[in-house]
């Protein structure tokens, strides 16, 4: 098995939230933490939109949003959705219509922003057309559009009107008996979000989408979300997460996984443990995990790879990874297998070598998995 040293401190108990399905993704209850992102493409240029759509699965995306500001687009997002790998959220803003022809296209969710969707009878149109075609429904609270009687009420964005903008829309779909929502509160900034979230943790069971919208670029904005939805999920509160930056979709979906992965929550892929080297390093560092980053990105199956440049840490980094590699003297470092010393290994052979042992690695623990779940069945 891979190794995975289990601590009391580190365990997170997670919120209890009501289970709904995204597709065939199910949120919350004790479903695995969901993975989103959006496309940027032009809806109306279907190739493009589903090329982008795929190039997210295949990063790890278990479910990618379509934004449907037309009726263009939402003709569009029935080609989408047959072809999508994974099930699709329609972007819903303004225009109550366009929620009803995105559910009648087959979308798996329908993302509404109570600020700007309209009255409370277009929001039961919107119901009724998701109910009728078994889709799910969002409610996306944004600080930048929150609607203007509670920006009157209290002066600016702020916790209090977020969450009071949400369960007012929440009793609108539980008094039409509409259960089959998630609701997020999102903000561009990290206390403001993380305060909304908590509040409505304790004022609805519905699953909680996290995000810090608006977060910024690839490097601002990843440490934006990994602070504001790392505290949450710490904390246990978050059902889905869509880390929105400035940047390529598979970079929020790799994103979402690291911040995922760095608290135990979730795990896909190899997780690199490496140092950043110095003076003391017996091979260059940062220019072997940049190459192994690249080399192992086909790799799914959840491991671990400690790279360190040399044995004040490199060894007892080793033990706790399922393969290792520590620099040592002479153009040569040790390799470690399942926490224990293996064999040597020369720097300029390592990286060839050290794909290799991940490669095997991941085979045995799939085929190890597929006996499993043989064997459940």
């Amino acid at each position: 098995m891979s190794i995975n040293h289990v601590r009391p401190w580190r365990n997170i108990y997670r919120r209890k939230s009501r289970q709904i399905m995204v597709g065939s993704v199910p949120v919350g209850g004790d479903a695995p933490i969901s993975v989103q992102t959006m496309t940027n493409t032009v809806t109306t240029d279907i190739p493009g939109t589903i090329a982008q759509v795929q190039a997210a699965a295949d990063a790890g995306a278990d479910i990618v949003r379509v934004s449907v500001p037309d009726q263009d687009s939402a003709k569009a997002l029935k080609e989408i959705v047959k072809e999508s790998p994974v099930p699709i959220v329609a972007d819903i803003h303004f225009h109550y219509k366009r929620g009803i022809e995105a559910a009648e296209a087959g979308a798996a969710c329908l993302r509404i922003n109570p600020g700007n969707i309209g009255s409370e009878d277009r929001v039961r149109e919107v119901i009724k057309a998701a109910r009728d075609n078994n889709c799910s429904m969002r409610i996306g609270v944004n600080a930048g559009s929150l609607e203007k009687n509670l920006l009157e009420k209290y002066g600016e964005p702020c916790p209090d009107a977020m969450v009071e903008s949400g369960l007012n829309h929440i009793k609108i779909l539980e008094d039409n008996d509409f259960l089959n929502f998630k609701i997020s509160m999102k903000a561009s900034d990290v206390f403001m979000t993380a305060a909304a979230y908590q509040q409505l943790a304790d004022a609805t069971e519905a699953p909680l989408h996290l995000g810090i919208t608006e977060a910024g670029g690839l490097m601002s904005g990843t440490i934006k979300s990994a602070i504001g939805l790392g505290n949450l999920l710490w904390m246990g509160l978050g059902d889905t997460i869509r880390v929105s930056l400035s940047a390529d979709p598979v970079e929020e979906v790799k994103v979402g996984y690291d911040i995922l992965k760095s608290l135990g929550l979730r795990h896909r892929g190899v997780n690199i443990i490496s140092c950043p080297s110095c003076a003391r390093q017996g091979f260059d560092v940062i220019k072997t995990v940049e190459t192994l980053e690249k080399r192992l990105e086909h790799i799914k199956t959840p491991m671990s790879l400690s790279i360190i440049g040399c044995v004040v840490n490199g060894p007892g980094e080793a033990l706790m990874t399922d393969v290792g590699f520590t620099g040592g003297g002479n153009g040569a470092g040790m390799v470690y297998l399942a926490g224990k010393q293996s064999h040597k290994m020369s720097n300029d052979q390592m990286v060839d070598h050290i794909v290799e042992q991940v490669e095997r690695k991941a085979a045995e623990l799939d085929a190890l998995a597929e006996t499993a779940q043989d064997a459940a069945q």
